[in-house]
């Protein structure tokens, strides 16, 4: 069966727009307007959960596989972040002083406050990590910011494989329970729930949705009404809540609210028109990206750390919005180089797991 070069495209872009917010979201607090920043959630991650929902199958067996391999992968990135971790804040303390460090880690801004800067290693960090509690890395704090989609995800395709596999032909009866709870959590905010319970309520319904989309294609007439919906729900939003509300998308982003599903719909929308439809017949940069989504989500967390110092240097000497450009090409950049890095350090902490596996076999 041939790939879809489509979908390798689609999470290209859908990540190449993650980097993009978390220039705009983090280091561009510093100097982006809001306006910006809350454009650049147009096209935001339910773009990877609906793209996850479409390549799905009801193989439990394969489902768990892959999941299992995604969670060592996982852990031979955190374990890599954990040591780089450590072991600059031990050069620091040793060449250094405390006091740099901490002037280092303020780059950040005061918002994000150091979990413990010591020479001793902090392994319950690592072994949180490892469980999916993600507390700060210090000197890389975008990276644990960007992985709530990631025990989300988990959870997420663990359900949607038991649909699929145990109730194929009530596939619309969960997307419609998933839809009400998402409904009912914010027609009663008091009882929405915390924790997980929010999230997989509504990305579940993207999920089983776009695996409902699985070879299909939307009909050409449908296309202009179904843009017409969007555009009546954005209408209404801003009727119903005020203006205001434009500026608190990424407010109802954690846990997702009424407004920021009514800001995903579009490129919901422009995803599932698009599929079938644009042919994307040979692979370039964009579907490159795609097929290495994983490495590349570990390192724009990375590199928009990284790009805070680029940031805080130029700030007062360019226009935000030359800046913007300048410090987004950079992070697409450094976010490559990155990846290219990561493979090698998953490939060899796999060798390293198959050794102990050998010399540790009965």
């Amino acid at each position: 069966m041939n790939r879809d070069l489509y979908i390798d495209f689609a999470k290209g872009m859908a990540t190449l727009s993650i980097i993009f917010i978390h220039t705009a979201f983090w280091s561009g607090q510093f100097y982006i307007p809001t306006e910006i920043r809350v454009f650049s959630l147009v096209f935001d991650v339910a773009l990877f959960y609906a793209l996850s929902g479409i390549t799905s199958g009801s193989n439990v067996e394969k489902t768990f596989y892959r999941l299992l391999k995604l969670q060592v992968t996982y852990m031979i990135f955190v374990t890599f972040l954990f040591f780089m971790d450590y072991f600059f804040k031990v050069f620091g303390l040793t060449f250094f002083s405390l006091e740099w460090l901490q002037s280092f880690y303020s780059t950040f801004g005061s918002k994000y406050a150091t979990t413990g800067v010591s020479d001793i290693p902090q392994w319950q960090n690592l072994g949180n990590w490892y469980l999916h509690q993600y507390t700060n890395a210090d000197t890389f704090p975008v990276v644990m910011g960007s992985f709530w989609y990631l025990k989300v995800y988990f959870i997420l395709a663990v359900f949607g494989v038991l649909i699929l596999r145990f109730f194929p032909k009530h596939v619309d009866w969960f997307i419609g329970l998933c839809i009400a709870l998402t409904l009912l959590f914010n027609i009663f905010p008091e009882i929405y729930p915390a924790g997980q319970v929010g999230y997989v309520a509504f990305y579940l319904a993207i999920f089983l949705i776009a695996n409902r989309m699985r070879g299909k294609q939307i009909p050409v007439k449908m296309i202009p009404v179904l843009y017409a919906m969007v555009a009546a729900a954005l209408i209404w939003m801003f009727w119903y809540y005020g203006s205001e509300i434009f500026y608190k998308i990424n407010k109802n982003k954690f846990s997702p609210k009424i407004p920021y599903i009514i800001w995903s719909l579009f490129s919901l929308t422009t995803l599932f028109v698009l599929y079938n439809r644009l042919k994307i017949t040979k692979e370039n940069f964009v579907t490159h990206i795609g097929k290495n989504a994983i490495f590349f989500y570990f390192a724009q967390g990375l590199s928009s750390s990284l790009v805070y110092f680029i940031v805080v240097a130029l700030k007062e000497n360019i226009p935000w919005w030359m800046l913007i450009i300048f410090i987004y090409i950079i992070n697409i950049i450094l976010a490559f180089i990155i990846a290219a890095g990561l493979k090698k350090v998953d490939d060899l902490g796999w060798k390293i797991l198959e050794f102990l596996r050998q010399k540790t076999a009965s």
